[in-house]
Order: C-alpha cells, then sequence, then structure tokens
C-alpha cells in the first residue's frame, strides 16, 4: 500500500486541494486510490500517533486505523492531507529553521503504517508572505509574542528538506511553490493521487476560478466545456491567459501585516526564496513541480 501524506504548508491551499480531489472520489476509489474527507481521518490521525509514541502499529492498530478512515477493503493508495500533522501555525518556523520537529513527526507518521510506502508532500512559501499569513491566523496580535525568536532571512526551505531526507531516505518527497500552485494545480493533484500526467480530473480549474470574478469563472467552465484541453500545457495556457486578463488585483498582491518589516527587508527575504527554489530544484531526492 502507498500512503502520500500532504503536509501543507499551513496558509497555502487551505484545504482546497483536499476539496479538489474530493470531487474524483467515486472515479478514483475503484482503482484502489482513497480520498477520504478530512473529518475521516484527521483526529484518528493524531490521536493514534500520540497514543503510539513513535513505536511502530501493529497490523491490527494498522487495520483499525484503516477501517476508521475508509471503512472499505484496503486501498492500493491513501491520500491524507493535514497541515497540522507536522505542527501548530505558530511552530511552523523556529529561529532559522521551518519545522524544527519534521524528522520526529514524520516519523510517527510512518509509524502508523510501518509496512506501506510512504511518500511527502510539501507546498513551499515565500516567507515574507507565509508568516505574516500564519500570524493573522493565529489568535495573537502581537507578533514578537507569536514569533519573536524567527529569523526571516535565514530561513532555508531547504535546510528542512534535507533533514527531512535524513529522517526519511527512502520516502519520495515531492514539493511545489505556492505562488505558482494557480498553473500547476492539476500536475499537483495527480501527482498525490498517483496518476499519470495528462490525466484529466474534476477540479484542475478550482485554484484559479478563486482569482477571477465569479461572471468570469463561469466563462472559463464554458470556454473549456466547448474547447476540451488536449493536455496539461493547453489548460496551463488557458489559465494563465484568464489569470493575466481577468485576475482580481487584490488577490494576486499580499500586504505585510507585521509592524516593522519594510518593502528592502521583504524584497531580501522574497530574493532568498527565489534562490532556495533553485538549490531545491537539484536536490536528490526530491522532486520539484513547477509550471
Amino acid at each position: 500500500m502507498q500512503v502520500a501524506f500532504h503536509l501543507g504548508a499551513p496558509c497555502t491551499d487551505d484545504d482546497m486541494l483536499l476539496t479538489s480531489l474530493g470531487k474524483n472520489r467515486t472515479v478514483l476509489a475503484p482503482h484502489g486510490i482513497a480520498i477520504p474527507e478530512a473529518a475521516q481521518f484527521r483526529t484518528v490521525l493524531r490521536d493514534t500517533m500520540r497514543a503510539l509514541k513513535g513505536k511502530s502499529a501493529s497490523p491490527e492498530i494498522t487495520e483499525a486505523l484503516l477501517d476508521a478512515i475508509w471503512g472499505e477493503d484496503s486501498p492500493q493508495r491513501l491520500v491524507l492531507s493535514d497541515p497540522r500533522l507536522v505542527s501548530i501555525n505558530r511552530l511552523v518556523a523556529q529561529g532559522a529553521q521551518f519545522w524544527p520537529a519534521i524528522a520526529r513527526q514524520t516519523d510517527n507518521m510512518r509509524a502508523l503504517f510501518p509496512e506501506a510506502q510512504i511518500e511527502f508532500f510539501i507546498a513551499l512559501r515565500d516567507p515574507g508572505t507565509l508568516l505574516p499569513a500564519l500570524f493573522r491566523a493565529s489568535r495573537y496580535t502581537d507578533f514578537a509574542e507569536f514569533g519573536g525568536d524567527v529569523q526571516p532571512e535565514a530561513l532555508r526551505w531547504s535546510e528542512m528538506l534535507i533533514r527531512l531526507r535524513e529522517a526519511q531516505p527512502d520516502a519520495q518527497i515531492t514539493v511545489w511553490a505556492n505562488e505558482d500552485t494557480p498553473l500547476i494545480w492539476g500536475d499537483i493533484m495527480r501527482a498525490l493521487a498517483g496518476l499519470a500526467p495528462n490525466t484529466r480530473l474534476k477540479g484542475e480549474s478550482d485554484l484559479v476560478q478563486t482569482l477571477l470574478d465569479p461572471s468570469v469563472a463561469g466563462q472559463l467552465d464554458l470556454y473549456l466545456m466547448t474547447n476540451p484541453p488536449q493536455s496539461d500545457a493547453h489548460l496551463r495556457r488557458i489559465h494563465l491567459a484568464f489569470l493575466e486578463r481577468y485576475a482580481k488585483a487584490d488577490l494576486m498582491v499580499e500586504d505585510c501585516t507585521i509592524p516593522d518589516w519594510d518593502q528592502d527587508l521583504l524584497d531580501r527575504i522574497s530574493a532568498n526564496y527565489e534562490e532556495d527554489l533553485q538549490a531545491i530544484s537539484a536536490m536528490d531526492g526530491v522532486r520539484l513541480i513547477a509550471p
């Protein structure tokens, strides 16, 4: 059995990826691909991880877990998405590290399905927009209290991925830049479901449509119905054309809500992030999905 863990990061797709994949649940299930709803697995996963305390689940525990999650015959591929499996939002970035607990927590995830082939999927995001988003989503009103030790210019996703690779050397790791997701949404969906390129799925335009006015989103639907895309690249060109012409400007630019963060700092953080993505694209054992 294959188990695909989508770990977020938090404040990237806001569960839309699970929703889009869920539109294909009844079509994928007969092929052994299980896309359970969040309510079916999130609580039981966390509770079981806490109960096991890092010990490998027995076959009986794994069977009971699968029954609770899916309730049918054991799937060939199980897709689980939870941005809080690694940590709560406030602990995503600490000091100069993303997810300091990534090794321990992924060990705990593997312990749930000790006989399965495990894969990890992670959306990366510019720290200059991620940290403000995490702060906005928190109960804190003072950023110093929320993340006073965070070193935004030192944060590197590649550093976290190195630790993840060392902890899980036989697990496939797939990542992508959150900023690219409108153009690679279908690619991410297929990767999570373990499907071949150019496999058409419902929901491939979901994220693009959130960036358009409802009337224009309807026009996109109509265009795709009358002009079915011939390939992933063709669909990407259609999405790009609609975004370039009709995207809502207020959704394409994010304001920074952290006091004392000026544009010069944000520019430096973004430049570091772009360099980091280049380094990640050359990392062994890490697949980067890009337009």
